[in-house]
């Protein structure tokens, strides 16, 4: 998953802005389109159910087919003076664990597209997805637990609903200019999208994020019959659409070279919300968790008080704890190309390093992840009744297929210095707490080699170092020894921990210099970012 805005919410359909919108949504023309299909469907059953007629009903059915089927296509293809300026944005997964089709969507209304944004109304999006008036969401019903006959029919007919699901939203919405897909997932949706763009005269455009037939590799084999037929689907559907986009370099030059795809590098960017956080709203940040979960309360604490921060009541000035653990963020999603037990592992070495006596911070590790809910999962009564020398472990719990195997590695650990909770996180505060953070840590692994996870690309908008684990094209972002640091395995980032964190909270040893180095390097915006490589790319097609 690449998300970050992340939290449980009512389905957007629910919305009355987006219901209003989408009565709307169908031109005049789909009426016309759908008698004609009817009158098509019904001219060849007469066909068939008289057969000995005296009257040649096959020659009248082909006859009726063959004039209705073009005015049909000429419906579909109806333009009007609005038609080059919509577009839509299609994912067949959550909307609001889809952060980078949110960026197009508000890249394009931001140039003055109308933008109709397809997808599963899981999760909530972000709130300026969801104010932006150019942006009508049109949700489609996710399947779940399909369950007819053995494995391979009961997946067949997912695929079945949702290319007739596909179908019937992509003919009846207003004929759009382009349509820009993300893949994966991309079973049905590259065939279908595909074929309604050929019916209408629209752009095709995919964002390749990765392989979806990577991602299935890793569950089920790379020899098993589903991932082979994925594998064939996406190199024969994929070489068909108008355009291309690809997140990595490396991706770019793979597609070319064994696809026959030319893609345009469209790196992942932060989006503007993702700074390092004021003094002030980290505070305001701290003391809402600590209404709700005592490890963010300091000992005795009083409401000005957290066990980062102090706000002084006089003048209002906040400060940061000289006695403050470090904050340690990571994030997961709970699927298997991140191995979660690197992190639990590093934990504990991290605690022996302090039984043994090595002078290291205490240590609140906030894992944050696609939290459907956010529950409690552990806690020690100890830190209300003096602070300890500890580790925090919050988790904001996801709903990926290891979830619950890593939360039982988790209530199996005794850790006298660990402190384990789930705070859950309001989309709008991740970005706050990635910008209060000390360091981040990153168990991504692609599972293709060839895509970059989007939550480093989060944590370096807000100036934040981070320990990541190595794979291919890694490199194209974590820069080892610059911005973050590379490991391998569990020992390799404990010993990376203890590194940075024993000067802490002093900025002169190595955690500071890399902060400092992101701050001086700064990069693009994914505004910036987008102008530069998209737009010129969208004008040009239109």
């Amino acid at each position: 998953m690449r998300g970050s805005f992340k939290h449980q919410a009512p389905p957007i359909c629910d919305e009355p802005r987006h219901h209003k919108s989408q009565t709307n949504m169908a031109p005049r023309c789909s009426c016309t389109a759908l008698l004609a299909v009817s009158l098509t469907v019904l001219a060849l059953l007469a066909g068939l159910l008289a057969p000995h007629s005296a009257v040649r009903w096959p020659a009248v059915s082909l006859a009726v087919a063959a004039a209705l089927l073009p005015l049909w296509g000429r419906s579909l293809r109806r333009r009007d003076d609005g038609t080059s300026r919509r577009v839509c944005v299609l994912v067949l997964g959550d909307i609001g664990r889809s952060p980078r089709m949110q960026y197009h969507a508000l890249s394009l209304s931001k140039h003055g597209y109308h933008v109709t944004f397809v997808g599963f109304s899981e999760t909530k999006p972000h709130q300026d997805v969801l104010s932006e008036e150019k942006i009508t969401i049109v949700p489609i019903a996710e399947l779940k637990g399909v369950r007819v006959g053995p494995k391979v029919v009961s997946y067949v007919t997912k695929v079945t609903v949702q290319s007739l699901q596909l179908l019937r939203v992509l003919l009846t919405m207003e004929l759009q200019a382009h349509v820009l897909m993300q893949n994966p997932p991309g079973l049905p949706s590259i065939a279908v999208t595909w074929f309604v763009c050929l019916l209408r005269g629209s752009r095709f455009i995919i964002d390749w994020h990765n392989y979806g037939y990577t991602i299935m590799a890793l569950s089920h084999g790379p020899a098993h019959p589903i991932v082979r037929l994925a594998k064939w689907y996406e190199r024969f559907f994929g070489p068909l659409a108008s355009h291309n986009l690809c997140v990595t370099n490396a991706m770019k030059d793979d597609l070319q070279k064994n696809w026959g795809i030319k893609a345009t590098t469209l790196y992942d960017r932060p989006a503007s919300i993702f700074r390092e956080t004021p003094l002030k709203l980290q505070h305001e940040l701290f003391v809402r968790l600590a209404a709700v979960y005592p490890q963010f309360r300091h000992a005795g604490s009083e409401a000005e008080r957290t066990i980062f921060s102090v706000r002084d009541p006089a003048d209002g000035t906040v400060t940061l704890r000289a006695e403050r653990p470090a904050l340690l963020l990571s994030s997961t999603s709970w699927t298997e190309d991140e191995d979660f037990s690197i992190l639990l592992t590093a934990l504990e070495e991290y605690e022996g390093f302090i039984r043994g006596g090595a002078s290291l911070p205490p240590l609140l590790c906030v894992i944050t992840g696609s939290p459907a809910r956010c529950l409690q999962i552990r806690r020690f009564s100890f830190i209300q009744n003096m602070f300890p020398l500890c580790v925090f472990l919050c988790v904001c719990a996801g709903k990926g297929p290891q979830k619950e195997h890593y939360m039982k590695l988790i209530d199996s650990l005794h850790l006298e210095h660990v402190e384990i909770c789930t705070p859950w996180l309001e989309a709008e505060d991740y970005p706050l707490l990635l910008g209060s953070a000390d360091l981040g840590v990153c168990l991504h692994k692609s599972s293709s080699g060839l895509d970059l996870p989007m939550k480093v690309v989060d944590m370096f908008g807000c100036c934040l170092p981070v320990c990541a684990v190595h794979f291919n094209c890694l490199d194209e972002l974590v820069k080892h020894e610059e911005n973050g640091l590379i490991f391998k395995d569990s020992a390799e980032l404990a010993e990376q921990l203890k590194t940075l964190l024993s000067d802490f909270p002093s900025s002169d040893g190595k955690l500071g210099t890399f902060r400092r180095n992101l701050r001086s390097s700064r990069g693009q915006r994914w505004d910036d970012n987008w102008d530069q490589n998209i737009l010129p790319l969208i004008t040009a097609l239109r």
